[in-house]
């Protein structure tokens, strides 16, 4: 398994609010419907318009292997929410380990586990490592807003 770790990110939540937020896949939908048209490059937004949100998975497209979908697997509240690859051609999942920094604010990191052979790792490493850093980076304006 290849680990792909983004950088932590600071959340101006507590770590409840910021699971119970994010446990319910649900309210990305809300951040997607807000995104200006503008922001989402014209050649991408096909690939954005695509994906597809339930209260318990996340399904997008991924190219040549059509598409990929991440199920809820795990949630340790307030501190683990867990998705794995269903159908997917290698194993995956993606964490995300949110941890309290005092009563007002936490921090996320976002992990990545693929099944890849090592040959292909440098092709894959720089654009998971982008995924897991932008998703991360997304994580003050997803979990942080409400309360």
């Amino acid at each position: 398994m290849a680990n792909f770790k983004s950088p932590t990110a600071d959340i101006n939540a507590p770590a409840q609010v910021v699971f119970d937020r994010l446990s319910d896949l649900n309210n990305l939908k809300e951040l997607m419907a807000k995104v200006p048209e503008d922001k989402i490059p014209a050649d991408q937004r096909d690939m954005f318009n695509a994906v597809r949100i339930e209260a318990d998975s996340i399904t997008f497209p991924a190219g040549p292997v059509g598409e990929i979908k991440l199920q809820m697997a795990e949630k340790i509240s307030p501190s683990l929410i867990k998705l794995v690859g269903v159908g997917t051609p290698v194993d995956l999942s993606l964490s995300l380990e949110i941890n309290p920094v005092d009563d007002a604010r936490s921090n996320g990191t976002v992990n990545v586990d693929i099944a890849i052979p090592a040959m292909l790792k440098p092709m894959v490493a720089g654009p998971l490592n982008n995924l897991v850093t932008q998703f991360a980076q997304l994580l003050p304006a997803v979990a942080g807003n409400k309360e």
